[in-house]
C-alpha cells in the first residue's frame, strides 16, 4: 500500500501528517487555520487520497511557520508513499475554473524539486490566513516531495477563488501523476530512475 506518515517537532510547530494515496475515505485536517484546513481538504478530495493532518503552531505570532511546516511534512510523506515510483504516470496537469477564475497546475514527479509560481492575490488576508503563504506552502511542498511544480492563476478577481483553484488543481494534477499505468515497466524515465 502506498502510505506514509511522519511527525515533525520544532520549537515553532508540531506537525503530524499521514497519507494514503489509494484510499480517499479518511480525510481529517486540523491546523488551527480555518481557510488553510479548507484548502487542504479540497486538495485531498480532488487528489482522491486519504489525508490526516494535525498541526499545532505558534499562531499567536502568525500563520507562517504552521503553513510552511505543513508543506514540508506533506511533501515528505508524498515522496515516501510513492516509494521507488515504479509504474506511475509521472506527469499530471489540471485546469480548474472557479467562477471568474482559472487556475492551472502541472507536475512532474521527477526527483528534481522546482517551483514556478505565477499568481498575485489582491486580498492580503482571508480569515486568519495570509495569502502570501500560498507560495510558501507550494515552495515547501515542491522541495520536500522532489516534484517539479508549475502553478499559475491565468485570470480572476476573487482571491478565495484564485487560491481554491490552485489547491484543487494541485490535487487533480497529482492524482494523474501518481496513477499506476500497467503499460509502464519500471519507472517512466529513460534513465531508469526518478531521483
Amino acid at each position: 500500500m502506498r502510505t506514509a506518515e511522519k511527525r515533525r517537532q520544532t520549537n515553532e510547530t508540531s506537525i503530524f501528517v499521514a497519507i494514503h494515496l489509494d484510499d480517499p475515505s479518511n480525510v481529517l485536517i486540523q491546523t488551527g487555520i480555518g481557510f488553510f484546513d479548507h484548502m487542504l481538504e479540497l486538495f485531498a478530495k480532488h487528489g482522491r487520497f486519504g489525508l490526516h493532518i494535525k498541526a499545532e503552531g505558534d499562531l499567536h505570532i502568525d500563520s507562517h511557520h504552521t503553513v510552511e511546516d505543513v508543506g514540508i511534512v506533506l511533501g515528505q510523506v508524498v515522496k515516501a508513499a510513492l516509494g521507488n515510483k515504479e509504474g506511475i504516470s509521472r506527469y499530471g496537469s489540471s485546469y480548474v475554473p472557479m467562477d471568474e477564475t482559472l487556475g492551472f497546475i502541472a507536475v512532474d514527479i521527477s526527483g528534481r524539486p522546482y517551483l514556478h509560481f505565477d499568481a498575485q492575490f489582491t486580498n492580503p488576508k482571508l480569515g486568519a490566513f495570509d495569502t502570501e503563504l500560498v507560495k510558501e506552502f507550494f515552495i515547501a511542498f515542491a522541495n520536500q516531495s522532489a516534484i517539479t511544480l508549475h502553478a499559475r492563476v491565468l485570470y480572476g478577481e476573487n482571491t478565495h477563488h484564485q487560491i481554491e483553484s490552485l489547491f484543487k488543481a494541485l490535487g487533480r494534477a497529482l492524482c494523474q501523476a501518481i496513477t499506476i499505468d500497467p503499460k509502464i515497466n519500471g519507472v517512466n524515465s529513460t534513465k531508469g530512475l526518478l531521483e
